[in-house]
């Protein structure tokens, strides 16, 4: 009987994103946070970008808890190459997200700012979002 020819390394597929969050989808740390109602992937710099321009606008008060990591890699081959000759070079890494995943929270700031700073960092994500509030919140 033969035996499959075994190699160094495993191919990655890219999967499908089906069902909804089961991990992740309550409010752990903040008051507020950033939930998505679709899912896609996100990548390092989108991620990065999103943080960015929250902590702009919130002028650096308050806290930011980044839920989600990009761990999964996606590899593509250069431009104008020919078909075959294996998979291609290492581009950059996504996070892959279901609907219903908390993907960003803040604390210590009032609701106006960070429905603003929320919005700002939505604008920078390929996917559908919505602001959530903490169940016990009261306005101060």
């Amino acid at each position: 009987m033969l035996q499959p020819k075994r190699t160094k390394y495993r191919k990655m597929q890219k999967g499908r994103v089906r069902g909804n969050a089961q991990r992740g989808s309550t409010l752990a740390f903040g008051t507020f946070g950033l939930k998505t109602l679709n899912a896609g992937r996100i990548t390092n710099r989108q991620i990065e970008s999103a943080r960015v321009a929250m902590t702009r606008y919130m002028k650096r008060e308050g806290q930011v808890w980044i839920r989600i990591f990009p761990d999964k890699p996606i590899t593509s081959k250069p431009a104008e190459v020919r078909m075959g000759k294996g998979k291609g070079a290492l581009d950059h890494y996504v996070a892959v997200v279901k609907p219903g995943r908390i993907m960003f929270e803040i604390e210590g700031v009032p609701r106006a700012v960070a429905n603003e700073a929320l919005r700002l960092a939505a604008q920078k994500l390929p996917v559908l979002t919505k602001v959530v509030v903490r169940r016990d919140y009261v306005e101060e």
